[in-house]
């Protein structure tokens, strides 16, 4: 009886991961995307010039997204994410020393620190101003993006009014307006330099309020 044809190649080697190949792809997808942004501004890029500079073709793109704004949504989602495990707090990690003050100075600190880096200010203006016009994309950048830090924010206004550091009445999701929307304001509208000592005095103007103590 004949011996059966190996279907193993010769060298002996398994044949390629297809996901690993794939997940190579959206990453390298992911850094022209993000690259493209910050060097030629989101109006010129496009995704002939992405799939250029990842080295794959457009049709590979089109497959697993439907426009450029969102390939640079899931680019930036995964930004933030790595970010998260940077050590220090981030936007996306709110610590709990028992000192509400000095956590949310933290946190936004760290928000400072994204806004005035590249690779994060860039991409997250040309989001903002497509999700202006594009409602959809507008949709998803708050419920994926924007929610998760607010909620953050929630929580920890909450804990801080258990320990009667908030007064009780307060509703948290209000609260926490007066953190974030004078700084995404500056931000958005070039009003005025971004900084510690900014996002500093807006949480010392939020806790104390603004009559003589």
């Amino acid at each position: 009886m004949a011996a059966q044809k190996s279907t193993q190649p010769a060298t002996g080697k398994s044949a390629p991961d297809s996901t690993r190949r794939s997940e190579k792809s959206r990453r390298a997808i992911y850094d022209a995307a993000l690259a493209l942004v910050v060097e030629v501004g989101y109006p010129k890029t496009t995704i002939e010039g992405i799939a250029a500079r990842a080295g794959v073709g457009k049709q590979t793109i089109y497959r697993w997204w439907s426009s450029k704004a969102d390939v640079l949504m899931e680019a930036f989602l995964d930004l933030a994410e790595q970010s998260v495990q940077e050590p220090g707090p981030t936007p996306s990690a709110f610590p709990d020393t028992g000192d509400i003050a000095a956590d949310v100075k933290d946190v936004l600190r760290a928000t400072v620190d994204q806004m005035n880096d590249p690779r994060f200010d860039v991409p997250s203006r040309a989001l903002a101003a497509e999700g202006v016009v594009n409602e959809q994309l507008g949709r998803e950048l708050v419920a994926r993006l924007m929610q998760p830090s607010l909620d953050l924010y929630i929580h920890r206004l909450r804990a801080a009014q258990d320990a009667g550091q908030v007064r009780a009445d307060v509703d948290p999701r209000i609260a926490l307006e007066f953190f974030i929307s004078p700084l995404a304001q500056r931000w958005l509208q070039h009003t005025g330099p971004i900084s510690h000592e900014y996002t500093d005095t807006l949480v010392d103007y939020a806790l104390h309020g603004l009559a003589p103590r």
